[in-house]
């Protein structure tokens, strides 16, 4: 099986390559941007006419939420056109298509967790775009898009890194409690992406470790868990205003995974301590 993975040098690009690699698959391609550049559909082309894949994971994006704002443009060519050409190039090659999309598609405003089956409405230019990616994709015949949400890995930064760099460089620390959602830690879901791939249960799914939380339980989990013993005061999305409208619930339904016989993310607390270990914080 031919595999390319784009966004190598991406937190979950990193983990998806290494998980492929513990599985002995030899046939495998780790790209980023200086490899090749998505958004030129030529290159595209040629580059996967000498590759010839059979699975495509497509961890590649432009994710900077708030600069997307006023960087539409760019942001709807990576993450929109970018996409399209890569699942044309799936579709010539009959090759399996994973499509990493976010929380971000939805507005945030439901009491209960998202299903599969709820209709997306983005509230940002980055939620926007990654819609659209979607819809790019379900036009390929083997298609896996999977919803994450608060990701964190070992490389690239994360909130749970800049938790750590800003307890070292304040005093006190504030930050949002009304806003809720799942942590995803992408050595978990590196390993059920690869389950993925290696089945043909094809669909949309949401996938994050399990539990949830705010972003003010979040860190008061890191202070936890690394001894931190600054204060830590709980703010309000007003009193933290940012360019980009955050959903206030990203909470999302596993049910999809059940059904199809994947195992769910361990808890995030569980993976929260793994990482900082894997990090050498603890």
């Amino acid at each position: 099986m031919k595999i390319i993975v784009t966004g190598v040098k991406g937190q979950l690009g990193y983990d998806v390559v290494k998980e492929l690699e513990s599985r002995h698959y030899t046939e495998l391609l780790g790209i980023d941007i200086n490899d090749l550049d998505i958004t030129d559909q030529k290159a595209v082309n040629e580059f996967m006419d000498i590759h010839k894949p059979n699975v495509i994971i497509h961890c590649a994006a432009y994710t900077a939420v708030d600069k997307a704002e006023d960087n539409k443009d760019l942001c709807m060519n990576v993450n929109v056109v970018g996409t399209k050409f890569l699942v044309e190039a799936a579709k010539i090659y009959d090759a399996k298509f994973v499509y990493i999309s976010t929380d971000y598609v939805f507005d945030g405003t439901k009491e209960s967790s998202y299903c599969v089956t709820d209709s997306p409405n983005p509230k940002s230019v980055y939620g926007e775009s990654k819609y659209l990616g979607e819809l790019e994709t379900l036009k390929c015949r083997k298609y896996f898009i999977v919803r994450i949400s608060w990701v964190f890995g070992k490389n690239g930064n994360n909130f749970v890194k800049t938790i750590l760099r800003l307890a070292k460089e304040k005093k006190s620390l504030a930050v949002v409690s009304d806003q809720f959602g799942s942590p995803t830690y992408t050595y978990d879901l590196s390993r059920l992406l690869v389950d993925m791939i290696e089945t043909e249960k094809y669909g949309i799914y949401h996938a994050t470790n399990e539990g949830e939380c705010n972003w003010y339980d979040f860190t008061k989990e890191i202070f936890n868990l690394a001894e931190i013993r600054i204060p830590l005061k709980s703010i309000t999305t007003e009193q933290y205003p940012t360019k980009a409208k955050r959903p206030m619930n990203s909470v999302m339904c596993k049910d999809k995974l059940d059904a199809n016989g994947f195992k769910r993310l361990p808890h995030w607390k569980d993976a929260l301590k793994r990482y900082l270990k894997e990090i050498e914080v603890l």
